[in-house]
């Protein structure tokens, strides 16, 4: 493994971006890649519980508590105020990795697919404001469009694009 190659997912609430990330983490997988992912997320969230140790120990003031079993380690980081950090912030801060899909990020400058379904909080596409945005998948047919589009369910061909759009090397087991 290099440095991986970076690949984003975007589009509006309810388009489905989890839905293909998901998708797509389970195809690279299955084809033999180490896959990492980024999802950012617009409102607060906690992955711990009120009560166990570790939210005590981030209750009592810790700026970073790590969490480390047999099976999984986990690093919480309170910002305590601090800016929320960039996505070149965090990049570092991974594991080295094949591929680095990111779900969200809408305004960042890497290469991404929009993801469109007519259930979507809203209807505007992106891609009409972002050249980063090299691909559409959607539920529904787009007409005139000057970049790739695909078929949000047809997983196989979207990682096929991704794959070539990041020159992800064939994977030789």
């Amino acid at each position: 493994m290099t440095h991986p190659r970076i690949f984003g997912i975007s589009g509006w609430k309810n388009s489905g971006k989890t839905g293909l990330t998901v998708r797509l983490v389970e195809e690279f997988t299955r084809r033999g890649y180490v896959v990492s992912t980024i999802k950012h997320a617009h409102h607060d969230f906690d992955i711990d519980k009120q009560g166990a140790d570790s939210y005590r120990h981030r209750q009592a003031g810790a700026q970073e508590v790590t969490i480390v079993s047999g099976a999984r380690f986990a690093i919480m980081h309170e910002l305590r105020g601090a800016p929320e950090p960039t996505l070149a912030d965090i990049l570092p801060r991974l594991a080295p990795c094949d591929l680095l899909l990111i779900e969200g990020y809408k305004h960042e400058p890497i290469a991404k697919i929009e993801v469109r379904r007519r259930e979507a909080s809203k209807l505007t596409p992106l891609s009409e404001q972002d050249p980063h945005i090299v691909a559409i998948a959607a539920d529904h047919a787009i007409d005139n469009s000057s970049i790739p589009v695909f078929d949000l369910d047809d997983t196989i061909a979207i990682a096929d694009f991704i794959a070539q759009a990041t020159n992800l090397p064939e994977f030789r087991a």
